[in-house]
């Protein structure tokens, strides 16, 4: 039944977050195998062109050994006590019955892998040929997303920030995420902060297709072109499997470029991973020669704002002799070029600050190497803060690392942030 109705998630929407646990971390590495897969397990459940530079975008399921299927009853019920909260009196109306699970990788030109996730796969039984297809919120399997929420979340933290209250929704946190993929950086923090507002920018509406209709993203959080919700309600499964997480999310087809020069919000935190079909970091993203990142500086909450980045790491760019290649020599779109961009970063959010209302020079930035695999985690935080301009490594470290810890406690993480903050550790001087 599972492999039967395989071909009809490429159509259907449908979305939820599985009942969670602490005693199984479905993103440790040791299931990397699986988020990855092989050309031999792979299933491709969609496949179209873009017309935005992305080549050929694909998402390719895999096998998931977890969670076993003894589990699967409880989140059946789960579901149905949420459909009785959403229709009260109707709950005995409708049952559901999981299919299984699957990791979906979203890719370009069928070789980068752009976004993993993991996605359940359920039906109601009073109508056997409906498919929803449930991106699990909680699970983040690649490790550079751990690295970003980690070092972003603890370095906001360190600024006097009080994530406590945002985490139970008591105040608002606003953020801001410049490249979409299949979603599970923005849809683990709405559906783990509850006072986070969540908007997305995603250039390439394939990207976007892919992420609603085979990676289980809401359909909700789509909007239109007028700034508008593409749908009036949510259909009622939406509400069932979601309840208000769709709410928080704001996910719109635009160049992030276009969309800040077009915006006035204040964001207390932003997070860039927009790599192209190419596997290049776009220069207008990074370079102060164009308005991007002059015009995020306004944008940014002046005490406390974070940005956090993702790049590729150094090493994996160079030729065998160690020169690196000439075209990357012009475009400069990340290796050996992280201090550089890192550097921009720095320079136009935190050095010529006072524009924003900010004292001139306060905050700093640092990176940190990921993990197991070939990027880096760029920070840039305008409330942290040195003394007399000296930058002490340890002791920023230091106040990072014992943030991380509340961090985890907060979002109750089955995963330590520390081995995501330590490693690679540098002050961008």
């Amino acid at each position: 039944m599972w492999r039967r109705l395989t071909s009809a998630w490429n159509v259907r929407r449908g979305f939820s977050s599985a009942v969670r646990r602490r005693v199984e971390d479905e993103g440790d590495w040791s299931y990397s195998s699986e988020w990855w897969g092989t050309e031999s397990d792979g299933n491709t459940v969609f496949r179209s062109i873009s017309d935005k530079g992305n080549g050929v975008v694909s998402v390719v399921a895999y096998p998931s050994s977890q969670p076993s299927e003894v589990y699967w009853s409880e989140t059946e019920r789960w579901l149905q006590r949420r459909h009785g909260e959403v229709l009260p009196g109707r709950e005995h109306e409708e049952r559901f019955r999981i299919l299984g699970y699957q990791w979906r990788a979203l890719r370009f030109n069928d070789d980068t892998r752009q976004s993993t996730v993991k996605v359940m796969a359920a039906y109601r039984e009073s109508e056997p040929g409906s498919l929803c297809l449930m991106q699990q919120p909680h699970c983040l399997a690649v490790p550079y997303l751990r690295s970003m929420l980690s070092a972003g979340l603890a370095t906001i933290a360190s600024c006097s920030y009080d994530l406590k209250k945002v985490v139970h929704g008591k105040e608002t946190m606003n953020i801001l995420c410049i490249g979409h993929g299949g979603g599970s950086l923005p849809l683990f923090l709405a559906s783990e902060i509850k006072g986070a507002v969540i908007h997305i920018v995603e250039i390439d509406p394939l990207v976007i297709s892919a992420s609603v209709k085979a990676m289980g993203f809401p359909a909700f959080s789509v909007m239109n072109q007028s700034g508008e919700r593409a749908f009036c309600r949510p259909e009622t499964i939406d509400q069932v499997l979601w309840k208000g997480v769709h709410e928080k999310l704001y996910l719109y087809e635009s160049d992030a470029e276009e969309f800040v020069l077009d915006n006035t919000n204040l964001y207390d935190m932003v997070f860039v991973d927009a790599y192209d079909g190419d596997d290049i970091f776009p220069r207008k993203l990074w370079d102060p020669d164009f308005p991007f990142l002059r015009t995020l500086s306004t944008q940014l909450h002046p005490e406390h704002g974070t940005v956090v980045v993702n790049l590729h790491s150094d090493s994996e760019l160079l030729n065998p002799n160690g020169s690196v290649p000439s075209v990357l020599e012009q475009i400069l779109p990340m290796g050996k070029y992280v201090s550089s961009i890192g550097e921009a970063y720095r320079d136009v959010l935190v050095g010529k600050g006072s524009s924003a209302g900010r004292k001139e020079g306060s905050g700093l930035g640092f990176t940190v190497s990921v993990p197991w695999v070939c990027n880096t985690s760029l920070v840039v935080c305008r409330g942290l803060e040195t003394c007399d301009g000296y930058l002490d490594r340890d002791s920023v470290m230091n106040t990072i690392i014992s943030k991380s810890l509340e961090v985890e406690n907060l979002l109750n993480l089955p995963f330590s942030c520390l081995q995501y903050i330590k490693r690679g550790f540098r002050l961008l001087d």
